[in-house]
Formats: structure tokens, C-alpha cells, sequence
């Protein structure tokens, strides 16, 4: 379970980017995070693994604190950025992927074992070798993605996760976290593009201004607009 308790995070200008934020995420729940830019999306997904540290409130994650064990946070939770650039870490794409497992310890034939089912499940089985910048945008996304997924996480952080992705490859990702969902990882996912998403959500929460200004499990798509929300 992820907890986030009354999270308030001031920018280094003074500017509030949450403002008492409170959110719970049950095991092999998925809830779809919207609003407007601004609205404190990225910045609270920011808090889920401990990437950032709250000025206010606690943020949990199976039961411990994320910023005193970050460690955990970030095995617990992996995060998918809405810039794929800035999760980069290696030059190819399966050094780029397997930078994860390969710090959790683990021997070679497993690193391999999920760096293969990860590059299999975003479509890119064929371009471990290839070099992180030789990729186009919507392959860079994926590759992002499968840096995730080979985490082998509980919980799974996505900011945009489809941004700059042609339809297969949204399809494909869309079937994997599917997948995910059935075997009990919990999902949160920041986005714009409720389509595909709301139909399978457990919930849709939208925030405003840094709050969490609604909640529901049965999205509105009238209701969504007056939070400035673009439903399906």
C-alpha cells in the first residue's frame, strides 16, 4: 500500500505545489491521477519513491517512511518519468535496462531473465544493443517503461506513459499494465488522456492548484471538465 498523508511541498521560490495532499493506493489498485499543467501531478508521483521529500505530511509505502528508507521507496515503487531523458542512466538500451536489477544484487541469468520479458512487453526484444540516443521518442518512452517494468516493482509510478507513442505501441503497453494489474501491482498513473485508461481505473482523481479536488470511481465526464480535466 502506498500513503500519502496531508503532503504539503513547497517549491525552492516559495511556491506550493501541494498543499495538504492525502491519497491512498491499495496492492493491485489503479488510479489514474488528472488535471491541468500545474496542477501537482508530477510533483506528488515525485513523492511516491522518495524523489521528493515533503515539507509537511508523510508519504508510505508499505508501511515505511519513503524518505527514511528510500532505498525500499525505490525498489517498491517504480517510476516512469514524462521525459524519458531523465531517467536515463546507460548508453544502450539493455545497459540502460538492466541498471536496476543489476543494483538489487541479482544474479546475471535473472538480471537477463527480466531485462528480456521487459524489452518483450514494450516491443524493443531487438534493440538492446542499440544506443539510448539513436532511438526515436516514442522508442525512448518505452525504453523508459521497461526500465520500470524490470524493477519488478509492487507499485508502478507513470507519468504520460503514452506521450510520443503510436497506437501499437500504446496498445502494447496498455495490454501489459493489463497484465500487471491482474497479478496485483498497483498502478498510479499521471495523464491527460483518459480514453483507454478511466474504463479500467479502480479510480480517477483529479487535482487543482495542489489539492485533490475530486475523487471518484465512476468518472463523469461533465464533472471531469469542471476541473479542467479533457475526458474521453
Amino acid at each position: 500500500m502506498i500513503a500519502v498523508n496531508d503532503v504539503v511541498y513547497r517549491h525552492d521560490d516559495g511556491t506550493v505545489a501541494l498543499d495538504g495532499c492525502s491519497l491512498t493506493v491499495a496492492d493491485g489498485e489503479t488510479v489514474l491521477l488528472c488535471g491541468p499543467n500545474g496542477s501537482g501531478k508530477t510533483t506528488l508521483l515525485q513523492h511516491l519513491n522518495g524523489l521528493r521529500t515533503p515539507d509537511e505530511g508523510t508519504v508510505r509505502v508499505d508501511g515505511r517512511d519513503a524518505n527514511e528508507q528510500p532505498v525500499h521507496a525505490r525498489t517498491a515503487v517504480g517510476t516512469v518519468f514524462q521525459d524519458p531523458r531523465d531517467g536515463v542512466v546507460a548508453a544502450t538500451v539493455g545497459a540502460d535496462v538492466s541498471f536496476g536489477p543489476e543494483n538489487l544484487g541479482l544474479a546475471r541469468d535473472e538480471v537477463d531473465r527480466r531485462v528480456g520479458a521487459a524489452l518483450a512487453a514494450v516491443g524493443l526484444h531487438d534493440r538492446a544493443d542499440s544506443r539510448i540516443e539513436a532511438l526515436s521518442g516514442g522508442q525512448r518512452a518505452r525504453a523508459a517503461v521497461a526500465g520500470a517494468l524490470a524493477m519488478e516493482p509492487d507499485h508502478l509510478a507513470l507519468d504520460e506513459p503514452f506521450a510520443g507513442l503510436d497506437w501499437p505501441a500504446a496498445r502494447r503497453l496498455l495490454a501489459h499494465l493489463e497484465d500487471l494489474r491482474a497479478s496485483g501491482v498497483s498502478l498510479v498513473v499521471a495523464t491527460h488522456d483518459l480514453r483507454d485508461l478511466a474504463p479500467r481505473a479502480d479510480r480517477v482523481v483529479a487535482l487543482g492548484g495542489g489539492e485533490i479536488v475530486h475523487e471518484t470511481d465512476e468518472p463523469d465526464p461533465e464533472t471531469l471538465r469542471e476541473y479542467g480535466v479533457r475526458p474521453w
